[in-house]
């Protein structure tokens, strides 16, 4: 108790960062976005013709994307939902370079009547480590 008396300040920070950290994470539960991996991923690709949206930007799309994905900037999104509109009963799985963008890309998404989305957990980051096939033009 001395200690935290003592510390108030580094005590405070500590429970403010902590909580910044897992924000993101307890949001998309609350949202209701699922975030899945490599291997539920693929699974819906494959078996329930899921669509993979990358959210990332121009030159990093560019670099290198998961094949057949389309590609709609995070910050473009909210004005291109109507080119998503006959996806709006199949899976889509949103993808960035690590979780986060496409997370944000899932609430858009969720909040305009998408019912089947889903966040691919650490990206293209993981989807690259896990040595899955990836387009390059």
């Amino acid at each position: 108790m001395h200690f935290i008396q003592n510390n108030l300040g580094l005590v405070v920070l500590v429970i403010v960062s902590g909580l910044l950290i897992f924000w993101p994470m307890v949001n998309r539960r609350i949202s209701g976005i699922k975030e899945v991996g490599i291997l539920e991923a693929t699974q819906l690709i494959n078996h329930h013709d899921a669509l993979v949206l990358d959210v990332r930007e121009d030159q990093e799309y560019s670099a290198g994307r998961v094949p057949h994905s389309r590609h709609i900037p995070l910050r473009q999104l909210p004005g291109r939902l109507h080119e998503l509109e006959k996806f709006k009963n199949k899976p889509i799985i949103a993808i960035c370079r690590s979780g986060s963008r496409s997370g944000h890309g899932c609430s858009v998404l969720r909040k305009n009547g998408f019912e089947q989305v889903y966040n691919l957990s650490g990206g293209m980051i993981s989807w690259q480590q896990a040595n899955m096939p990836v387009e390059h033009k």
